[in-house]
């Protein structure tokens, strides 16, 4: 058994600590975890993709085209973008929060619209919230990651009690309290 975890995003909004709790939480588990970011210009606003991958024993933490188990999204246009990596029966757990591309920007291109019935149409099963929102019901936009993390919990296959330690073993001592309630608003959210 090995599961494909992969998180997309653009650069700044957490997607490495979210790789760093679900490495934890694994591994208090006793899995073996295999943790890769592959990015591009991430402190731009550019796209960051990690993968997170565990198992019994893990050779790779590479995942290729069709083989990820759970996508997690923290913006609408990155979890449409890295659809084609989702195995059949895979899940997309994403952000609704949308941030225009550099062509966008420019007025080049237009944001896509409907990209989550899109992603529903091609054959994707998709739980879509706005985690930025939870974030700040939980005191703190930069909590968006750990919103995330429980809006994915069930699709993880991990219990909440680990991820909530590996949160805890993770986030430093000032932010827990914040982050464990943005876990617990997130998994609300969950399906």
């Amino acid at each position: 058994m090995t599961k494909n975890i992969m998180i997309v995003g653009v650069g700044g909004q957490g997607s490495l600590l979210a790789s760093r709790i679900l490495g934890n939480a694994v591994l208090l588990q006793n899995y073996d975890v295999k943790v890769s970011e592959v990015h591009g210009m991430s402190q731009r606003g550019g796209s960051v993709v990690t993968y997170v991958k565990y198992g019994d024993k893990v050779a790779s933490p590479v995942i290729c085209k069709g083989e990820a188990d759970v996508i997690m999204s923290f913006e609408l246009l990155e979890a449409a973008r890295w659809l084609p990596y989702l195995k059949k029966d895979g899940v997309i757990i994403t952000n609704t929060q949308q941030i225009n591309p550099m062509p966008v920007v420019t007025g080049a291109a237009e944001y896509p619209a409907d990209l989550v019935e899109k992603m529903k149409a091609a054959g994707a099963k998709v739980i879509a919230a706005d985690a930025l929102e939870i974030a700040r019901e939980a005191g703190s936009e930069k909590a968006v990651n750990v919103a995330l993390i429980g809006m994915a919990a069930h699709a993880l296959g991990i219990d909440d009690e680990t991820l909530r330690e590996a949160v805890r073993i993770s986030v430093p001592e000032k932010f827990l309290e914040l982050n464990l309630k943005a876990f617990d608003l997130g998994a609300s959210h969950s399906a």
